[in-house]
């Protein structure tokens, strides 16, 4: 995002006094949107990624008991660079003197002499920590960071939502649900982990950058699916994840605008969140594609996501599995019901996401694309052969297509099965409540065995 598009971050400060709550509010809105431009840049000035993480946060500490007071600055993010800079400044100091103790102690001693204690101290208060024109390096190359390849997935994810999108262990444990402690301990080690693996603050060179690229938007997508559908809990949406994956791809399209499958990815999530205001009801329960008021889905971000999928395929390359999925969710985003859906374009769709990008999700995608164009029974013969090779073992999405598909086929008992065999494996409880619903709704057959054609 060029710097004329910025928000103008202003004093909040009112007439009135300060308070810790203005305060605090300062604060939040300035670190959820400049967060990454600040860590970069002070990593790309410390050249330590751990120490720019951990001052940036002191600087945020520092603002909400000096804000209360003051009120916020005019510059706020001037004053938290200012102020994580000076803690920098100190921390050096403390190393140098430290390193020079160490090594006048040791000389002293070998040559039994007492020591004096009276040593130099390094400053580096003539480097800028905010250059302009390199905003957008930093920004990039803290994201390259936060996914570098030595990490775990976990620690990247926990990593990036972090230092890139600014968010507190807090938030980041609630949208997953795990303990805090746990997101705190990935967040330490994965800091360790780059400075034990000499990771350098900067931009892969050229040729390793699209390499390490789908790494980076791996964990974008990690953090999405789990926003708009979550694996645990009380919720289908955990929304503000969701969203949260949206800026950050935004940004990350923002910085590199001639890569296909960045502008994909961000076409995928946009189209997807369209459809969040029609999937849940109003107790939070989960409303399936069919029985979705499509005049509730957002038709800003489906114009948002059809024009970044234009922008993918104008480059040239072609669409990679990112656009890819972003095209099948343009079809739904475009159709005026599931019946009126263009299941046949939606199948050769998916049939290209298996040459690139092949997987058994993608197989039990294709197979219920193909139970809507063809019927039921071709559908449920690529079904059975993921049965038959193992590839989903534990998940509940395979008993749940293919009990979906039985149903529609009348072999009802063996549907029933596989679909309380899913809820026993589901645990998001609004998915497992849809698929008991499901089970129960079948009709009961009037012999226990069913009939003759219900059987394989």
């Amino acid at each position: 995002m060029a710097r004329a598009d910025r928000p103008a971050l202003m004093s909040t400060a009112t007439d009135g006094p300060p308070s810790t709550e203005s305060a605090r509010r300062a604060v939040e809105a300035v670190w959820r949107i400049e967060s990454a431009r600040i860590v970069g840049a002070l990593a790309r000035y410390t050249g330590d990624f751990e120490l720019a993480e951990d001052v940036a946060q002191e600087a945020v500490a520092e603002a909400l008991a000096t804000w209360s007071r003051d009120g916020a600055p005019t510059n706020p993010v001037g004053w938290l660079l200012t102020t994580a800079r000076r803690r920098a400044i100190d921390s050096f100091r403390r190393r140098s003197a430290l390193d020079q103790r160490y090594a006048m102690l040791a000389g002293q001693l070998a040559e039994g002499q007492a020591y004096s204690g009276a040593v130099p101290l390094r400053d580096r208060s003539d480097d800028l920590p905010w250059d302009p024109d390199r905003v957008d390096d930093d920004v990039l190359a803290l994201m390259f960071v936060a996914c570098h390849p030595v990490l775990s997935p976990e620690a990247r994810v926990a990593l990036t939502l972090r230092v890139v999108g600014g968010l507190a262990s807090e938030e980041i444990a609630r949208a997953f649900l795990v303990p805090v402690p746990t997101v705190q301990a990935r967040i330490t080690r994965a800091k360790k982990t780059i400075a034990a693996a000499g990771v350098p603050f900067e931009l892969p060179p050229a040729e390793q950058r699209r390499e390490r690229l789908g790494g980076v938007l791996s964990v974008l997508y990690v953090i999405f699916t789990e926003g708009s559908t979550a694996t645990t809990g009380d919720r289908l949406l955990r929304s503000d994840l969701a969203y949260e994956a949206i800026r950050l791809a935004r940004m990350l399209a923002a910085l590199l605008p001639d890569e296909p499958e960045v502008s994909g990815l961000l076409a995928l999530f946009e189209l997807t969140a369209a459809r969040f205001p029609a999937r849940t009801g109003p107790d939070g329960e989960a409303v399936l594609l069919e029985d979705q008021d499509r005049r509730l889905w957002d038709r800003s971000a489906i114009r948002r996501g059809l024009a970044a999928i234009g922008r993918a395929s104008g480059v040239g390359r072609g669409l990679g599995p990112y656009g890819l999925q972003a095209a099948i969710a343009a079809c739904h985003a475009s159709a005026p019901s599931v019946r009126e859906t263009d299941w046949e374009r939606i199948v050769l769709l998916y049939e290209a996401l298996g040459r690139v990008a092949p997987s058994p999700v993608v197989e039990l995608n294709r197979a219920v694309a193909v139970a809507m164009a063809d019927g039921p029974q071709q559908a449920l013969a690529i079904v059975d052969e993921l049965v038959a090779t193992d590839r989903l073992s534990g998940s509940y999405l395979l008993p749940s297509v293919r009990g979906e598909l039985l149903a529609r086929l009348g072999r009802t008992t063996e549907a029933r099965a596989e679909l309380e065999l899913a809820a026993r494996l589901c645990r998001n409880v609004r998915e497992r409540s849809v698929l008991l619903r499901k089970a129960g709704g079948l009709p009961q057959p009037a012999d226990p065995r069913d009939t003759a054609g219900d059987t394989p």
